[in-house]
């Protein structure tokens, strides 16, 4: 931990010392909420967000924030280490274009519905039809299944310091995912409203009692998102290993690693039952083995959690960014990116000014992101790019 602010209600810890204005804002009126437990944990790749700075942790007692999850619920890693310590530039071009054909990115979903024995069952003490977005958005979930999606989203052949080859997948809850973070947060925004809420609309910080229907309904839906989520990692995955099959067959898999980064969940923490928020923030609890991925075109690493009870047993999901994504299309130079990943060698997809968004200029040194975190986990591999396909 780098430093704690007192000033509020309840302290904020900090795992960086460059806060932009807006994100330190809104850490401030978390920790003046009336149910925030303890303190507030802000991890080191922290930026601005909807109400709640991506890369921040919040416990509370008694309610729920969907804003606090986000709008991609389970969004999350996951990665592979392949029995190949070697990939030839002709293997791997081949690799990434069957990757292309195979998995839908950006808007696109499947043709046709996926294999329904795919998804996620409904949460314990639950039915499809008691989950009213979830079974609304079924169907187009079924297309939805084992697709990327866009925005940071990824998929990326790395070549480890142990030696292996890896995959890595960055992705979440598609269509289903949003739906249900924007409906729960503007039944939040009325309840709070006909309860005549002392938390400023302002804030974006509406909240739904953990004992109400509409609670635990949101708590079940939000579940199934992130479960959800996990199923559609785990297809591509799948999709993935096969063409890998084909393409440098033999070639074996380690069992994967999966961690997701925003959701909510019922943890205990300072002797207390308590309700951890994680948005842009991933679970790190001692022994834990996790993954913090870089930019475009920088490294990731597999980490094991330290349990470190100050971030609530949370470490950063990611680099984090320094630009929007507007800001970074209008600022970074196209040439200077892709002659950084093209000096690498990395294949990539920056073909113009539009892409800049997620360029490596975009986001915050990992390095330095990787020490500030230092007391929250330890690095087990590197990971360096080979080829990546963005959302």
């Amino acid at each position: 931990m780098i430093r704690t602010i007192t000033t509020e209600k309840k302290p904020i810890k900090l795992w960086l010392d460059d806060i932009e204005e807006g994100a330190l804002t809104q850490a401030k009126n978390l920790a003046n909420l009336p149910f925030t437990f303890k303190h507030v944990a802000i991890m080191p790749d922290a930026h601005l967000g909807y109400g709640m700075p991506i890369g921040g942790v919040l416990a509370t007692e008694d309610v729920i924030i969907p804003n606090a999850v986000g709008v991609d619920i389970g969004c999350g890693m996951c990665a592979v280490q392949t029995s190949r310590t070697t990939i030839r530039p002709e293997e791997l071009k081949n690799i990434m274009a069957l990757i292309r054909g195979e998995i839908p990115v950006g808007f696109k979903h499947h043709r046709k519905a996926q294999d329904s024995r795919l998804m996620p069952r409904p949460p314990a003490g639950h039915t499809l039809s008691g989950l009213p977005l979830v079974a609304r958005e079924y169907e187009n979930g079924l297309t939805q299944l084992g697709t990327l999606g866009g925005g940071n989203h990824f998929i990326e052949i790395q070549r480890g310091d142990d030696g292996h080859i890896w995959i890595m997948i960055h992705s979440g809850s598609r269509n289903i995912g949003f739906q249900v973070a924007n409906h729960y947060n503007k039944v939040a925004i009325a309840l709070n409203a006909k309860w005549k809420s002392e938390i400023p609309p302002k804030w974006q910080l509406a909240f739904l009692p953990l004992s109400s229907e509409t609670g635990q309904r949101y708590l079940a839906e939000m579940q199934f998102c992130v479960d959800f989520a996990l199923a559609n990692r785990k297809l591509m995955l799948e999709r993935i290993q096969e063409i890998f099959l084909a393409v440098v067959s033999p070639v074996s898999f380690a069992p994967p690693i999966n961690i997701a980064h925003n959701y909510a969940r019922l943890e205990l923490h300072f002797h207390k039952d308590v309700l951890v928020h994680r948005k842009g923030a991933t679970s790190a609890r001692d022994g834990e083995v996790g993954i913090i991925p870089g930019s475009q075109g920088t490294k990731s690493t597999i980490v094991r959690g330290k349990g470190n009870r100050d971030s609530f047993a949370s470490c950063s999901h990611g680099a984090g960014r320094i630009m929007g994504r507007k800001q970074a299309q209008r600022q970074l130079d196209l040439h200077a990116e892709i002659k950084k990943l093209d000096a690498q060698g990395i294949i990539h997809g920056i073909r113009g000014k539009r892409d800049l968004d997620e360029a490596s200029g975009a986001y915050k040194d990992i390095d330095k992101v990787l020490v500030a975190q230092a007391d929250l986990v330890d690095v087990l591999v590197t990971l360096q790019p080979l080829a990546v396909i963005k959302g």
